[in-house]
């Protein structure tokens, strides 16, 4: 699709599903080193699953690409609702990349310091996460925003202005593309409270989404010009 053809790009910022320890306390004392990084509960693999045939009934418009956290319960989400979205059929033209800047808050706000790692060091494999999906959907040509994670601590503000960084880098550097971008709740919070004037989100459910679409303008050289994003919540 080209971006004189679309008058409008779209990005949905979704939150992954239900959290197996928060579903299941005992899990952390057999998690070993990654209790900060559990899967989800089965609960949370058909919610995602729903939510993404959800997507695919009432968006009106096709994800191209999506984007998600490393997080193991992101990728988990991202899979099930990629299936769900495309019915495990038409999914070859639908890129995913991991991108480390739309991770989890690495503060106590987010993580219970008992379930950080001791160092302050979260450490992931690229490769472990990427092969959560399809052979052949991974983009591997795609360079990260964030090469790599924020440093464990990091501010409250600092993850919102994070989040808010990344969307519209994300956005900007895929004008002609729909994104879909599977987070954690505070960027899907963000997603709307930065965008929305006058507005506090004050919980987001597992598996809840934000729907953002801007205006945008072809110039000349194919140079482009967008709009602000205007917020759009799903109906309950």
């Amino acid at each position: 699709m080209s971006l004189s053809e679309q008058r409008h790009q779209h990005v949905v910022v979704m939150r992954h599903g239900d959290r197996r320890d928060y579903l299941d306390p005992s899990w952390a004392a057999t998690a070993g080193d990654r209790k900060w990084d559990p899967p989800l509960a089965e609960p949370g693999l058909t919610r995602a699953l729903l939510t993404g045939q959800k997507l695919r009934d009432s968006l009106g418009f096709p994800i191209h690409r999506v984007f998600v956290s490393p997080f193991y319960r992101c990728l988990q989400t991202a899979a099930q609702a990629i299936a769900g979205l495309t019915d495990n059929n038409d999914a070859s033209n639908l890129k995913v990349s991991v991108e480390y800047g739309l991770c989890e808050m690495l503060n106590t706000e987010a993580i219970k310091p008992e379930m950080a790692p001791k160092d302050g060091k979260f450490v992931f494999n690229i490769s472990d996460c990427e092969a959560v999906f399809p052979v052949g959907m991974v983009d591997h040509t795609v360079e990260k925003l964030y090469q790599t994670l924020p440093q464990w601590e990091e501010t409250l503000a600092g993850a919102n202005d994070r989040y808010v960084q990344v969307f519209k880098a994300l956005a900007d550097k895929y004008p002609s593309e729909n994104l879909l971008l599977v987070t954690h709740g505070a960027g899907v919070s963000v997603s709307v409270s930065a965008f929305l004037k006058n507005t506090t989100v004050h919980d987001v459910e597992y598996c809840a989404f934000s729907h953002l679409k801007r205006t945008l303008s072809l110039g000349k050289d194919n140079a482009f010009t967008a709009g602000n994003f205007e917020v759009f919540l799903p109906e309950a």
